[in-house]
């Protein structure tokens, strides 16, 4: 039986293989009298399995009735279920047939069935087990022949260790178990729904039906979903009656999803345009910050280098001079932010050995100390880039990591002549 025509009887939008799983057990236990238990979270659309299982039975001709044990109050759900007798209790004023009664032939689905009292669980389980029940109010047994379909947003297993849940009814009714899964685990399946329910609300009510920029279907996408399809069919049809604005951006879907936020995963950069106005990363682009951000970096670990050479020179004064770092080092995005000194572990021995092999005299000499400003740092590095490409702007940029046009403006910025690069 070919999934996509189930999909289109029952109006199932959606080809996530965990949902396509899901139908694909509902179709296959049909034909069978087995109790089915399907779970899923609030929202996610249980309600289309138990009728697909019933359309595809051999009781496909009996009645189907459904019924949400959490919205019938403890003190009548048995009577709702099994029926009562005239009298049995106030206000019977006459005998009256209960679900499972008028379901007799058919299937009955039990939709939150972790809801329902331990005393009516105990009945349930005698109609799951010899078909029989008795009516409240009488003491004779009557046969039904039902399916039985149930389905809960609650962990069964759980509730059976807390003992709100009889064990043996929990085996029975988890015969054939289907798993629904949550909105936020069918990414691909969010905007096909959106765009039904949009396109529904619009034929209903004559007008143009509305659309998701890019940006917007991305957040619609990663969004949590906590109420699952129902709350995202609910978003659709607020922003289809409220916006006048028919393509809605992030700025006005972040309206309708307040408790929204970034995936986890998502790298935050820097804004690009800061609160205050501008300010030092105003009209810049990304890649410009973290251009700059690598050349603060790199101006810190010169000034470590430095600290650590004079600490060395502390250490072994009269022994020898500090260790010479070369502090020529090209600044490229990818190159380790340390020195390969600085990589290993410190060897005092090695230092010492180093100490020694510089004359006293050429102390002030072999220590270069690093430029003292982020601006020498960019010109030293756009220098030495031109120099290895012979000037051609074009692969020096390339070397940097920035556009050719960011280049041309640095080298303006900086004062930087063809006779610096050798040229």
């Amino acid at each position: 039986m070919e999934l996509q025509s189930v999909k289109q009887r029952f109006g199932i939008i959606g080809n996530t293989p965990a949902l396509n799983r899901a139908l694909e057990v509902a179709l296959r236990v049909a034909p069978t009298d087995l109790s089915v238990l399907i779970t899923g979270e609030s929202g996610v659309g249980k309600e289309f399995f138990p009728q697909i299982i019933h359309a595809y039975s051999a009781r496909k001709h009996g009645n189907y009735i459904a019924v949400n044990c959490g919205a019938i109050p403890e003190g009548t759900i048995d009577s709702e279920l099994f029926g009562h007798e005239k009298g049995s209790f106030t206000g019977a004023t006459d005998s009256r047939k209960g679900y499972f009664e008028v379901a007799d032939g058919g299937t009955i689905f039990l939709d939150e069935v972790g809801e329902l009292p331990l005393t009516t669980q105990v009945r349930l389980l005698r109609v799951l087990q010899s078909g029989e029940f008795i009516r409240v109010g009488s003491s004779k047994a009557q046969k039904t022949n039902v399916r039985v379909v149930a389905a809960t947003n609650v962990n069964l297993r759980l509730a059976v260790e807390a003992g709100r849940f009889r064990e043996d009814l929990y085996y029975r009714l988890n015969t054939v178990p289907i798993t629904v899964p949550p909105l936020r685990e069918r990414k691909g399946d969010i905007h096909l729904l959106f765009r039904k329910f949009a396109t529904d609300i619009a034929a209903q009510y004559p007008m143009p039906p509305i659309s998701l920029t890019p940006d917007a279907r991305l957040m619609l996408e990663n969004y949590n979903w906590p109420g699952n399809v129902r709350q995202l069919k609910n978003v659709a049809e607020q922003i289809s009656a409220v916006e006048e604005k028919r393509e809605i951006d992030p700025d006005i879907l972040m309206r309708y999803l307040p408790d929204y936020s970034a995936p986890s995963g998502a790298v935050q950069l820097m804004p690009l345009h800061p609160a205050n106005g501008g300010g030092e990363f105003a009209n810049t682009t990304e890649r410009d910050i973290l251009y700059k951000l690598l050349f603060d970096l790199r101006g810190e670990v010169s000034e470590l280098k430095g600290m650590v050479a004079e600490l060395a020179a502390n250490q072994h004064h009269g022994a020898g001079h500090p260790v010479s770092y070369s502090s020529s080092l090209p600044v490229k995005i990818g190159d380790p932010i340390l020195p390969t000194a600085f990589a290993q572990p410190r060897n005092d021995s090695y230092i010492e050995t180093a100490a020694e092999e510089i004359p006293a005299d050429d102390a002030a000499a072999e220590y270069k100390p690093a430029p003292q400003t982020k601006e020498e740092a960019q010109r030293e590095a756009i220098v030495q880039a031109l120099k290895k490409h012979h000037g051609r702007r074009k692969e020096a940029a390339r070397e940097l990591f920035i556009s050719e046009r960011t280049l041309y403006r640095k080298i303006k910025e900086l004062g930087i002549q063809l006779s610096d690069t050798g040229k």
